[in-house]
């Protein structure tokens, strides 16, 4: 299957769309020799990678109300909202294994997009770089404002989804002719600008292109959306998105809306599967 790449968006939560997806691939063995995600995109990806179905699911919707995986009393503990170390540690090494060995022999490429503080650009890290606690992983999905910055390979990192929400881009570059892009928003959605411009410009002072980056981040956004779409309509990409109006955030906790969510991603692939399996004939 060369030169066709998987495309994955963040969202947080809204992640658990992408779960159902990448669960309905793999009980069809349908596996990419790329593979691009940023932040809950990237870090769903590696169940993907290591195939093991129903790892996503066992870890997100049965932890969502933990208070390790995500809470306030995180925020003011570790500075972040997200339990990084249960998260990226604790889970994978002893509650829900993570086979490390089929991932890292895994034939694919995978790349980690991430946001490089200084120069509000993004940057791609690969399998190799991944660290020995998912870091790639971690600064990929620490999210502005309720997360720290990420110290990682000499770059100050933050939420990929800040320069390159869909990596469409990066994924053509790298020589993919055709892409599935999987996103976690309903169709016709728009980013608007951020909120929160003032706390953002006094917490990241220090970082000036970064500020521009995240204030800019909604053209940057509704662009790569019209540019999809353009592709779409070439027929030089099929997107898979959420059939359904989303009744979940970025930050959801309930289990029932959160398994909702998956089911839609593994009907919507099963219902045009298909059409998928044509598209990458």
């Amino acid at each position: 299957m060369e030169k066709i790449g998987l495309v994955l968006e963040g969202g947080g939560m809204r992640g658990l769309y992408t779960c159902g997806v990448l669960e309905y691939f793999m009980e069809n063995d349908l596996y990419f020799n790329y593979i691009i995600g940023v932040s809950a995109g990237a870090c769903n990806a590696v169940s993907y990678i290591s195939k093991q179905r129903g790892r996503n699911e066992s870890v997100i919707i049965n932890y969502a109300k933990d208070w390790r995986y995500m809470s306030l009393r995180n925020l003011l503990l570790s500075k972040s909202y997200f339990g990084m170390d249960f998260i990226f540690d604790e889970i994978p090494n002893k509650h829900v294994a993570f086979d490390f060995q089929t991932f890292y022999s895994s034939p694919c490429d995978f790349l980690v997009g991430a946001t490089d503080c200084k120069t509000g650009k993004p940057i791609y890290l690969t399998k190799e770089d991944m660290g020995d606690k998912f870091q790639a992983l971690r600064a990929s999905a620490s999210l502005p404002l309720i997360s720290p910055i990420v110290n990682y390979k000499g770059y100050q990192l933050l939420d990929g989804g800040i320069s390159d929400s869909i990596p469409i881009r990066k994924s053509i570059a790298d020589g993919n002719t055709k892409n599935i892009v999987v996103l976690t928003r309903n169709k016709g959605y728009r980013k608007n600008p951020a909120k929160f411009t003032g706390l953002i410009k006094l917490v990241y002072r220090k970082y000036p292109f970064f500020v521009e980056t995240m204030l800019n981040r909604y053209k940057i956004y509704n662009d790569t959306l019209d540019y999809i779409e353009q592709l779409e309509h070439d027929g030089q990409v099929l997107v898979i998105r959420p059939s359904k109006p989303l009744e979940v955030g970025r930050l959801e906790k309930d289990p029932q809306r959160l398994k909702g969510l998956l089911q839609n991603g593994y009907i919507d692939t099963k219902e045009s599967y298909e059409r998928i399996l044509n598209f990458v004939s």
